[in-house]
C-alpha cells in the first residue's frame, strides 16, 4: 500500500513518542527482565528474586549462593549475551547479589 504524502509508519510515530516523552529507559528495564529470564533459563529465572537497571549496571539477585558464584565466573559472557539479545550495549557491568 502506498503511503499519502505527509503520513509516516507507526513505527517512526511510536519512536518518536518515546523518544519525546524519555520512556526509553523504562522500556530497557522490562526488556532486560525479559531478556534475562529468555537467555539465562528457567533454571537460573527460578533462584532470580530480582532484576535492576541502573545506569549501565544490572543488578541481579539471586536465592541460590553457589548458583551466583558459578554465574560470576562467566560475568562478561553473560553480559555479552545479554546484549546481543538486546541489539544494542546497554549493559556495561553485572553484579550479582
Amino acid at each position: 500500500m502506498a503511503q499519502k504524502k505527509g503520513e509516516q509508519p507507526l513505527s517512526k510515530i511510536l519512536q518518536n513518542f518515546i523518544q519525546k516523552n524519555k520512556l526509553q529507559e523504562g522500556i530497557d528495564k522490562v526488556l532486560v527482565n525479559d531478556v534475562w529470564k529468555k537467555t539465562m533459563g528457567k533454571g537460573v529465572a527460578n533462584y532470580t528474586t530480582a532484576i535492576e537497571l541502573r545506569r549501565g549496571t544490572l543488578f541481579v539477585s539471586l536465592s541460590s549462593s553457589v548458583l551466583r558464584e558459578e554465574l560470576s565466573l562467566g560475568n562478561s559472557k553473560i553480559i555479552n549475551m545479554l546484549n546481543e539479545e538486546l541489539g544494542k550495549d546497554l549493559i556495561k557491568k553485572l553484579v550479582l547479589r
